[in-house]
């Protein structure tokens, strides 16, 4: 009974994760109509950090909720700079071009960049041949959403890809940095303190951009919108998030983050009337083929695991576990 409820809670917790984060990209399309980007992703983190520092006091234990090294420091500032100011102020930003489903694809790419940057800044991780293939067919699955071509890029979608390219990249530097400062603090006790930072970063970069608070208008949609990423893509899915890298490990964890653009799609079109195009659905499954080439090994032991001719331990070894895991610290 136990294990059926082990199971049962997996399976829930990994399909909440794909709609928490999924629904990021609708809510934050749906509220951009009514608050300029980065304010709105400014104020999503200044809630969602009193609600997710509120739950590590009440949660953790004591010794846990403060940093106590350089590399703690160092961590919290990858996070809150990286993997949330940079990468979400990006997503916003990049939102107000294209369509939701668009915007996931492009951003799942974050996962697949991994293993580059961990290749150049971590000494135990390099980029074996078939990551480079499987690195090169992601990057069509992006070019194919992206519809790639030069006047296509000076347009305003062109520049709308471009922006959430940077912040997949954020992504995925942040997630390696955090690796290589080698920090011994809870992930989400280094993410309730990074959001902070994060929203303080987008503040700045919305006052040089001139977003004024009087041009927010506080409707009802703007309110659901706000609420909708500030508590359950700003909180409830980095706890039920972590919680299953926990019960399953990392790499299969992480898959999850597949099912985003299938969410952010369904979602984009139920609630906003956006169109799904061929082109997306096609782009989207090339990016899905070059991340099971990446994390075929991994993923290949976790199936033999489960079928009793490998090892009954589902997390992967050491060296693999930032095979697509750049998403830990995001959103």
């Amino acid at each position: 009974m136990g294990a059926i409820d082990s199971t049962t809670r997996s399976v829930v917790a990994f399909l909440a994760t794909a709609v928490f984060f999924g629904g990021t990209f609708v809510a934050a399309k749906a509220g951009l109509e009514y608050m300029p980007p980065l304010l709105f992703v400014a104020i999503r983190f200044d809630i969602a950090a009193i609600l997710l520092l509120g739950y590590v006091v009440l949660a953790l234990p004591r010794e846990q909720w403060l940093p106590e090294s350089r590399a703690d420091l160092a961590g919290i500032a990858a996070a809150g700079l990286l993997t949330v100011g940079l990468a979400n102020a990006m997503i916003f930003m990049g939102q107000q071009y294209v369509t939701s489903a668009v915007a996931s694809v492009i951003f799942s790419l974050s996962p697949i960049l991994t293993p580059v940057f961990a290749a150049v800044l971590l000494s135990d991780e390099r980029l074996a041949p078939v990551e480079a293939v499987g690195m090169v067919v992601a990057l069509v699955g992006v070019a194919v959403v992206m519809e790639l071509n030069p006047a296509g890029l000076l347009a305003s979608a062109g520049i709308g890809h471009l922006v959430l390219l940077v912040g997949a990249v954020a992504v995925a530097l942040g997630g390696v940095l955090i690796r290589r400062v080698d920090s011994t603090m809870p992930s989400t006790v280094r993410i309730a303190w990074g959001l902070p930072l994060g929203a303080a970063l987008c503040h700045l970069l919305a006052g040089l951009r001139g977003e004024q608070l009087s041009a927010i208008q506080w409707t009802p949609g703007a309110l659901i919108a706000l609420g909708y990423v500030a508590v359950f893509s700003g909180v409830l899915a980095y706890v039920v998030y972590f919680g299953l890298i926990d019960d399953i490990g990392a790499t299969r964890a992480n898959l999850a983050f597949y099912l985003v653009p299938v969410v952010a799609a369904i979602g984009g079109w139920a609630v906003l009337g956006e169109a799904i195009t061929a082109t997306t659905a096609a782009g989207f499954l090339v990016v899905f083929a070059g991340f099971a080439i990446i994390n075929y090994e991994q993923l290949a032991s976790g199936l033999a695991a489960r079928l009793g001719t490998g090892t009954d331990d589902p997390r992967p070894s050491e060296p693999s576990k930032l095979r697509g895991h750049a998403w830990n610290d995001q959103d």
